[in-house]
């Protein structure tokens, strides 16, 4: 009979590739990782990894491909099991990027901790491909995502049309040199945008022959925080979301809507078929009332 414990063991050195960093992940020793492997190997009678150098066996390899659909059927089971008993004790998990999660959740997980003091909250910062990733194998409970396309095996609910602005004093200045081609500017325009890894740049690139720009350069930046940082200390102009700078109460810089640029939807994700507890259930509506809070 199969142990879950080597199959996890199994999975995270297939992953690692390495008996060390396997055991730092999973906080075992590394002798005991070596043990979970011998027991796997010595139950299932067929040998699964070769040591030097590192790789799996045919047997391995196929073993890996049931043990990661395995597993996350028990997490799923899991999780479900939990949601339909509406515990009062355990932990809830919710993946979404740093901008989502400080404008948005910081309120509602106040009403939150009062409410179901008993369950604790682990929040995953995260951008929105890897908030599905975490929810589609049950690692998270609930992602905040931008701009996420409907697919299987995740159901997406929008809560709120994004609008863009550009934060910074140089479009219009910029925009006019377009016009003017006799005008000659002091340097290249800069745009400052989020890196490549989140889905919100392949909506923007499309959309950014539409400043009437000449030609320009793009700085990426890991979050809207550092956008709006760079932009203030005058490094050249960003395109946030609205929503990004309305508890902004001291910007020294120009604000200028984008009305031309596409709107991108805001939401959450759950698995298909996914039950949701009833505290998963309140803090959907808190983050709702938040939302229609912070558009007013």
């Amino acid at each position: 009979m199969l142990e879950l414990n080597w199959l996890k063991t199994f999975v995270t050195l297939a992953e690692q590739q390495h008996f060390g960093k396997a055991a730092a992940v999973l906080h075992m020793t590394q002798p005991n990782v070596s043990l979970h492997i011998k027991q796997l190997e010595s139950t299932t009678r067929v040998k699964l990894i070769e040591r030097n150098p590192f790789h799996l066996t045919e047997a391995g390899v196929r073993l890996l491909q049931s043990s990661h659909k395995t597993l996350m059927e028990l997490q799923v089971c899991q999780a479900d099991l939990n949601a339909i008993n509406d515990l009062s004790q355990g932990t809830l998990t919710i993946a979404a990027s740093d901008i989502i999660s400080r404008l948005l959740l910081i309120s509602p997980f106040q009403l939150f901790k009062a409410q179901f003091p008993g369950i604790d909250f682990s929040l995953l910062n995260t951008t929105s491909s890897q908030a599905s990733e975490l929810v589609k194998s049950a690692q998270a409970d609930l992602g905040f995502v931008i701009a996420q396309k409907e697919s299987q095996p995740l159901h997406f609910t929008e809560l709120q049309q994004i609008r863009w602005c550009a934060l910074g004093d140089n479009l219009a200045q910029w925009q006019q040199a377009m016009l003017q081609p006799e005008r000659v500017l002091e340097s290249e325009p800069t745009l400052i945008l989020l890196g490549h890894d989140t889905r919100t740049r392949d909506l923007l690139d499309s959309a950014l022959p539409s400043l009437n720009l000449p030609t320009y350069r793009i700085m990426e930046v890991g979050s809207v925080d550092a956008q709006i940082d760079w932009a203030e200390a005058g490094f050249g102009v960003a395109i946030v979301p609205e929503f990004s700078i309305h508890t902004k109460r001291n910007l020294k810089t120009t604000v200028t809507p984008l009305p031309q640029f596409p709107t991108t939807s805001l939401g959450y994700i759950v698995r298909q078929n996914q039950i949701l507890s009833k505290a998963i259930k309140q803090l959907l509506k808190w983050v709702d009332e938040e939302i229609i809070r912070s558009q007013h």
